[in-house]
């Protein structure tokens, strides 16, 4: 899902924007993809997020923030957990996967791809400091559950990669 498909007022979703992942603060909840929907109802900003994995401890830190983010722009807002269709990495925005790049961690790959390179049968998994395909899978886990840690075996580097989920 992209920014594009979400059917948001623009003045709300200005605000969303200025939102960040607590655990990538350099991406918007947007930019995540976790925003669902953000409508004005009642004098209430209603807005449904999903999680990037059901168990993310981040939602409520999230939701906080999106109540926090509008009562300073003088709204009420509600935030409701949506966890159905799941979300996947293919709702993280263009603007989002660069930003990421630009932090370090590398963006997820396809989910074929993504099979490979943690299997460690192909160096698929480009170096975000260097853009090095000579990586190597550290472990399955990064920084968090959604991240493998990989070395590039040029610049020397860890980097966390952002694991595919579909």
């Amino acid at each position: 899902m992209t920014t594009s498909q979400l059917s948001i007022d623009k003045t709300l979703l200005e605000i969303l924007e200025l939102v960040s992942d607590p655990e990538i603060p350099v991406l918007s909840i947007v930019q995540m993809g976790v925003v669902r929907s953000a409508k004005y109802i009642n004098n209430i900003v209603e807005v449904e997020i999903t999680p990037t994995y059901s168990g993310c401890p981040a939602m409520d830190v999230i939701g906080d923030d999106i109540k926090s983010a509008f009562k300073i722009k003088g709204y009420e807002a509600n935030v409701t957990l949506i966890l159905s269709p799941a979300w996947t990495t293919d709702w993280i925005t263009e603007k989002g996967r660069v930003a990421l790049e630009k932090y370090g961690i590398a963006s997820p790959l396809s989910a074929e791809a993504d099979k490979e390179a943690l299997l460690g049968n192909k160096k698929v998994v480009k170096c975000p400091q260097c853009g090095s395909f000579n990586t190597k899978l550290v472990s399955q886990f990064g920084s968090t559950a959604c991240k493998a840690l990989f070395k590039c075996e040029d610049c020397l580097e860890p980097f966390d990669y952002f694991k595919c989920l579909k």
